[in-house]
């Protein structure tokens, strides 16, 4: 049986401090669907942060390289994994630049301090060479993202790739919140205060974090938890 949706990110290695630090700062471990309490953030009530942070937390922690899709009913599973290996024997393992927190747009994410072409580069591989596995979205879902106010160059990618934020609109990030339009910006600024805080010791580490696997991550049921099922090494 296929999952409903797969996806290819990047995630840390699960059992690495980044991966720790990044499940528990969502409350929820994507490999092993463990669970912690959120961490307490001074002026932030518990309940909201739970709501601002509920959709990375389903998502699992990672960054999208190819955006959730559902298999086409010619490929099993399998034939999947065999090629997200095929393209991650094609990348080299490479140094992560560094990031920071920040607001993305309406929400905080991990960033890249500067633009780096490696992150591009993978991104763009797994778009084009995993494309062939996806089913074309649903017209209903389709004509929903293009109401959603994409650029004319957006409303494009999602035609051929079916998602809008790929090739020149790819923006490597790991989300840390969910929208955060129409929240109070001292909750806001709170939210940012703690994260720099959470992810400092590593954000200020050495060696730097190494982009050296692609993750499969799989939604078992419509609306369910993302799993992580694997995690592919570059170069193999």
């Amino acid at each position: 049986m296929s999952e409903h949706r797969y996806a290819a990110y990047f995630a840390p290695p699960v059992e690495s401090a980044w991966w720790e630090a990044g499940s528990r700062w969502l409350g929820r471990c994507a490999a092993s669907g463990r669970t912690w309490p959120l961490p307490d953030i001074a002026g932030v009530p518990a309940e909201l942060q739970k709501r601002l942070t509920a959709a990375p937390r389903r998502y699992g922690w990672h960054a999208t390289l190819a955006a959730p899709f559902v298999l086409k009913p010619r490929f099993a599973e399998a034939e999947l994994r065999a090629g997200m290996q095929a393209l991650c024997r094609t990348l080299e393992p490479f140094d992560m630049p560094a990031l920071e927190v920040a607001l993305l747009d309406d929400f905080l994410a991990l960033v890249p301090a500067r633009p780096d072409a490696s992150l591009r580069a993978a991104a763009d591989a797994c778009v084009m060479q995993l494309h062939a596995f996806a089913e074309p979205l649903p017209s209903s879902e389709l004509q929903r993202r293009r109401a959603a106010g994409l650029t004319p160059e957006e409303d494009a990618l999602l035609l051929r790739w079916g998602y809008p934020f790929v090739m020149d609109r790819f923006r490597f990030h790991m989300s840390l919140t969910g929208s955060l339009r129409n929240v109070e910006p001292d909750v806001v600024a709170a939210l940012q205060a703690a994260a720099r805080q959470h992810f400092a010791p590593l954000l200020s580490s050495q060696p730097p974090l190494r982009f050296e696997a692609i993750s499969l991550f799989a939604e078992p049921s419509s609306g369910a938890d993302f799993m992580c099922l694997a995690q592919m090494g570059l170069g193999r």
